[in-house]
């Protein structure tokens, strides 16, 4: 970690480290510690020199020794927070004659392209990690650029105190594509996550003042054996500058969120009842709209068992239909 904060290399700061806890060291020994040749020992240890974190004794200037860590590491700290002092001021700078350039685009300039699947996964990434507030996103299958798993900016983002607000598609609980104990991580992380029977579009709004729209255009081809088949999907991706096309994209994602359901948690605290987490988790995901099947397929269990604990939840509540359940789950704390 601090190697990388400080720019060195991965042999650099294994070096360093070897050098700190040891006397001294020279090319052979060290090599012999990190399974690497002399001579590129050598050339890690005159690195380490060049950058003041070492220093050769003066009694053998083939042996290296490690500087002080207070003074030398103190040192290309200071220099790197004076370069990134003197990046932000460049980066408030370079903002504000974007802003500056931005008015002046023509209506046909609010919308720019992205195109190949490489170019959209990484620019995903880049919006989130430079996000500052907030991010809303609209989340639907087919996932054909970046799954949830791959999605670490995500995490970093919220790690950073970024709001998100996610609407999926309840198709991906319904197919098995997303798991329950996933939406539940993200939630205990500080997402804020609803369900949706139709989510419109693929969407990321970043701090109101971006719009990505991720896009896929199936292609018709001939196979190989000469009967029709589809291309290789063709993606890309839309970026929404300030305008009125981006305004009414933050209206559709809040519409939508209004509507949508949010994901029930099961109450933490232990209910008079003695209501089973089990039951708990599928009272959840049957109020978040999940067919008795796709609860099952959820949570491991069989159609029938589903069916039957949802009827035992019904007589401990004393009502005759799931809808009258649901509001005394809710009324009870059980969700």
């Amino acid at each position: 970690m601090l190697g990388d904060v400080l720019g060195l290399t991965k042999w650099q700061a294994l070096a360093y480290h070897d050098l700190v806890g040891s006397p001294s060291l020279d090319a052979p020994e060290l090599g012999r510690r990190l399974g690497i040749e002399p001579g590129d020992a050598l050339d890690v240890l005159r690195a380490l020199e060049r950058h003041g974190l070492a220093t050769r004794q003066s009694a053998d200037d083939s042996r290296f020794q490690a500087a002080p860590p207070e003074i030398a590491l103190g040192a290309l700290l200071a220099q790197r927070k004076q370069e990134i002092q003197a990046a932000q001021a460049e980066l408030i700078e370079l903002e504000a004659e974007f802003r500056r350039s931005s008015a002046l685009r023509p209506a046909t300039d609010v919308v720019d392209v992205v195109r190949g699947a490489e170019a959209v996964r990484q620019r995903i990434t880049q919006l989130q990690l430079g996000a500052r507030e907030t991010v809303e996103s609209f989340t639907k299958p087919p996932v054909f650029v970046m799954g949830a798993d791959e999605n670490t900016a995500e995490d970093q983002a919220v790690a950073r105190g970024v709001r998100y607000r996610v609407v999926i598609d309840r198709e991906f609980l319904d197919a098995g594509l997303l798991r329950v104990d996933d939406v539940a991580a993200a939630i205990e992380q500080g997402e804020d996550v609803r369900f949706s029977e139709r989510v419109p579009i693929k969407l990321f709004i970043i701090d109101h003042r971006l719009a990505f729209v991720p896009i896929q255009t199936l292609g018709e081809a001939a196979g190989a054996d000469g009967t029709e088949g589809v291309a290789p999907d063709l993606v890309g991706a839309l970026v929404i500058h300030p305008s009125g096309l981006l305004d009414a994209l933050i209206a559709l994602f809040e519409s939508v969120w209004r509507d949508a359901t949010p994901f029930p948690v099961p109450g933490e605290e232990e209910e008079p009842s003695g209501l089973d987490p089990q039951d708990g988790r599928i009272l959840a995901l049957m109020l978040a709209g999940l067919t008795d099947q796709s609860v099952a397929n959820q949570l491991g269990l069989s159609l029938r068992t589903v069916q039957r604990r949802v009827k035992v939840l019904m007589g401990i509540a004393g009502v005759s239909t799931r809808i009258q359940l649901g509001w005394y789950a809710a009324r009870k704390g059980w969700i």
